[in-house]
């Protein structure tokens, strides 16, 4: 065979398998041997296959890791799960974080000799001119049946029979031990991350999955207060915009004094200990003690439940006046997790949002600070049209539940499961 896992199998007996992988190793090598041996154990029913989810940023909190994290969920039934990663992880914290049950997986830690001790893995360090340091992930993902890569990160080369690189957005170009090429299904989030992926790889994506957001009130619905409500990380970067919504909110009270009174502009994200952006909103809301603006950092998640409860009206400005794609926000799952609690929408009208939100339907989408004031105006003048928009949004919102999305992952890797134990001589899936 030239690529593993493509070849025919002799009949399941164990004299046979070792004689088909002396064979195999013969032509292609050790690696294509195991890769056999491992599909002849689950074709013959001995064991359910195994499959490796790789996160080097799995240790930290994020969207891309509750993907990775909710897809491993929805596939312990089916698969022996090992996430694997570079820092160490406890079960217990990412149950905690996002609300799951991982108790059949197991953790994997690889520690990176190229980035000692704490220090940031930075894939940006890795130059042609050096050993790539992922060549140990490479390896390690030849041990497993199935291999997913959720980091986006393009220089693991795949060893598995089966290989899937879910992709969040594409933000590097091709560069040194460039291998996304090499996975044979390529999983992307959004059509717009699938458009960049297309451009900037040259590659096509073949599964759309949209990622899972929980954010729905578990009892009644509670009674909306007068809140403009954002959810965001504060970048160091400034990428979200949150000091910008300050100055758009100020402006809003002074300009329309009536239609806002009783109206408050709430913050909520997540920072590191030593953040300026962050700081620098800090100082602005110090020298202007009377403005409605709350700052809301790091909270913990039944506090964030109860803020999209009760808030109205739900800000998202990332993308605005920006022209680098990855600026734009990909999907947008904060902007989910506020419809999902009948929270009205007002966001860029750019990147994953259009996905999300219909304009004028289930919320407002903007191309510009003014014409974003004048939906928030709107809205703030109009309860009913609020109320309607509102529910709309939640309705909306439901159709990016983690239901729907575990709905879909085991539906894929099902199919693929099918293919990899199919009897022999029938081929499996690359």
């Amino acid at each position: 065979m030239t690529k593993a896992g493509t070849s025919r199998l002799s009949p399941l007996s164990p004299a046979a398998i070792a004689r088909d992988a002396a064979a195999q190793a013969r032509r292609s090598g050790p690696q294509a041997a195991y890769n056999l041996l491992l599909r002849a154990e689950v074709a013959a029913g001995w064991r359910k296959p195994s499959l490796a989810l790789y996160d080097h940023a799995l240790h930290l909190i994020g969207g891309g890791q509750k993907y990775g994290c909710t897809m491993a969920q929805a596939l312990q039934d089916d698969f022996d799960v090992t996430l694997i990663t570079h820092r160490p992880v406890a079960a217990a914290d990412l149950t905690a974080w996002y609300d799951l049950d991982l108790s059949r997986c197991r953790i994997r830690v690889m520690p990176l000799g190229f980035f000692a001790g704490d220090e940031a893995i930075n894939p940006d360090r890795v130059s042609a001119r050096g050993e790539n340091p992922f060549f140990a992930v490479s390896r390690e993902s030849g041990n497993y049946d199935f291999f997913v890569n959720n980091s986006m990160l393009e220089m693991v080369f795949p060893l598995a029979n089966v290989s899937v690189f879910v992709c969040h957005f594409p933000e590097r170009p091709k560069g040194p031990y460039f291998y996304a090429d090499r996975y044979p299904h390529l999983v992307y989030n959004s059509r717009y991350t699938a458009g960049w992926i297309k451009k900037k790889w040259g590659i096509a994506g073949n599964r759309h999955i949209y990622p899972p957001v929980d954010m729905e009130p578990s009892g009644a619905a509670a009674a909306k207060e007068n809140v403009i409500l954002s959810v965001a990380r504060f970048e160091v970067g400034g990428s979200k915009q949150q000091a910008e919504m300050v100055a758009a909110f100020a402006q809003l009270l002074a300009r329309e004094p009536q239609a806002t009174r009783g109206w408050k502009l709430v913050l909520c994200g997540g920072s590191g200990s030593a953040n300026p952006y962050l700081e620098r909103i800090r100082a602005e809301l110090d020298a202007r003690p009377g403005l409605p603006v709350e700052l809301r950092v790091n909270i913990a998640l039944d506090e964030l439940q109860r803020q999209y409860a009760r808030a109205a009206v739900f800000w998202h400005l990332c993308g605005l006046g920006r022209s680098n794609p990855a600026d734009v926000e990909h999907f947008g799952m904060s902007t989910v997790e506020a419809m999902q609690n009948g929270c009205l929408p007002i966001v860029f009208d750019g990147g994953g949002q259009r996905e999300i939100v219909d304009d004028g339907v289930s919320g407002f989408r903007f191309a510009s600070a003014a014409r974003m004031l004048e939906r928030t105006l709107q809205v703030l003048r109009d309860p009913e049209l609020r109320r309607q928009l509102g529910a709309q949004a939640r309705q909306r919102g439901r159709e990016f539940s983690r239901v729907v999305f575990e709905e879909k992952v085991r539906r894929f890797f099902r199919e693929l499961a099918a293919g990899y134990a199919a009897p022999p001589g029938t081929g499996a899936p690359e």
